[in-house]
């Protein structure tokens, strides 16, 4: 059974950073992309940022120059480090894997298979 999990959520004064995990398991394929959502009540899931299994990372307009990708593979674990936080960065973040081989830069027009159960973050000002 495909299961990712994240953590690494809480409460941070604006400026702040935190850095969040997704632990993925139940997976083998090598070929995925891995992507952090967030979401906020009343407006549109946003992708954030994806990390490919080959490497390549893109990340939103939003959040550029802040928040960093990155993967440890011998953890099976996908990291974001959100750094210079906003209170519009305030949101649940979830971690969804994409199944098969895409580019960082596609893997947003495509709707993942598998989700975590999200995270909070709260930012406040």
């Amino acid at each position: 059974e495909v299961q990712l999990v994240e953590s690494g959520g809480g409460l941070v004064q604006a400026g702040g950073s935190l850095r969040l995990s997704c632990v993925l398991s139940g997976f083998t394929n090598k070929d995925y992309a891995i992507g952090w959502f967030r979401q906020t009540p009343g407006k549109e899931r946003e992708g954030v940022s994806y990390i490919s299994s080959d490497g390549d990372t893109h990340y939103a307009d939003s959040v550029k120059g802040r928040f960093t990708i990155s993967s440890d593979h011998a953890k099976n674990t996908v990291y974001l480090q959100m750094n210079s936080l906003k209170p519009e960065d305030t949101a649940v973040y979830y971690c969804a894997l994409i199944v098969g081989w895409v580019t960082a830069d596609a893997a947003g027009r495509y709707e993942p298979d598998y989700w975590g159960q999200g995270t909070q973050v709260t930012v406040s000002s």
